[in-house]
């Protein structure tokens, strides 16, 4: 098995980029997802909510002195460069286990806002946060995640997505890519859903372990382009792989701690996987 395609995305919600390689921390790939965005109360604020986010991108922008610092884009080729705010006074978010992130300039609020359509505050989960990932979600002592809703890593599979595809067929819908489902990590060369059994993932020369089975939400039925909702591919999935009253596909994965400090994952890494068929 190889990763054939590593994915960045350092606001929660919004698009993210694709890497050819990422170094690595406790939370996941350096930078993912430290970024979120609450309404003025503090309240998270996901595309479940508002959809105009996937229409909005994040990528580094390190070339700008400061580390952390991101390039928010929008589809009219509009963008502005923001900084950690790493003296901002922290603000209470109810990101589970979170508590505090430290809010960006106005200016920017401003900037999201205007193409979300509602008032939104971007805020970064700085340095010092430690938010663990929970015991009923597959945590470990130790693990620590971004603002992802689960674990640091979400890795899916092609031959997962081919079979899927192949039921969307069979039901008369189109295809679908990766995107829809928001992985850091896709992998080619397994069996269809061999993933699910998975307890202990090495790619690379970096290893982690498998907290759950992701369960899959509404926004997945939003179409990248339009920006409109769909039933796909929750109606094909709940036909084929829902248990427990929920959709599922991918993995949610944390590395095992502690991290070397040039720990680095690239495409074309081996993956070796253990406790699948």
């Amino acid at each position: 098995m190889r990763v054939t395609a590593l994915t960045l995305y350092p606001v929660k919600s919004l698009e993210g980029v694709g890497l050819d390689a990422s170094s690595l921390d406790a939370r996941g790939l350096r930078g993912d997802r430290r970024w979120g965005l609450v309404d003025a109360s503090g309240n998270k604020v996901t595309a479940r909510e508002v959809k105009a986010l996937l229409g909005l991108t994040a990528e580094p922008a390190e070339q700008t002195g400061s580390e952390g610092a991101i390039r928010l884009r929008d589809r009219a080729g509009g963008s502005i460069v923001v900084a950690a705010p790493r003296e901002a006074t922290p603000i209470v978010v109810d990101h589970s286990g979170q508590g505090t992130a430290r809010p960006a300039e106005p200016e920017v609020h401003a900037w999201i806002s205007e193409r979300a359509g509602t008032e939104l505050q971007l805020v970064w989960q700085d340095d010092a946060s430690l938010r663990p990932v929970r015991r009923d979600r597959g945590g470990q002592d130790g693990d620590t995640n971004s603002l992802a809703d689960a674990a640091p890593i979400l890795l899916t599979t092609g031959s997962s997505l081919g079979r899927l595809n192949g039921w969307l067929a069979e039901a008369g819908a189109q295809p679908i890519d990766h995107d829809r489902f928001r992985p850091n990590v896709v992998v080619d060369g397994t069996e269809p859903f061999a993933e699910d059994g998975w307890d202990t993932v090495r790619i690379g020369d970096v290893a982690f372990h498998r907290t759950m089975v992701c369960d899959r939400c509404v926004m997945t039925t939003i179409d990248r382009q339009t920006l409109r909702t769909t039933k796909e591919p929750i109606r094909t999935l709940s036909r084929h792989r829902k248990w427990d009253g929920a959709t599922w596909f991918g993995i949610r994965l944390a590395p095992d701690l502690p991290l070397r400090a040039d720990a680095r994952l690239r495409v074309g890494d081996e993956v070796r996987a253990s406790g699948g068929p």
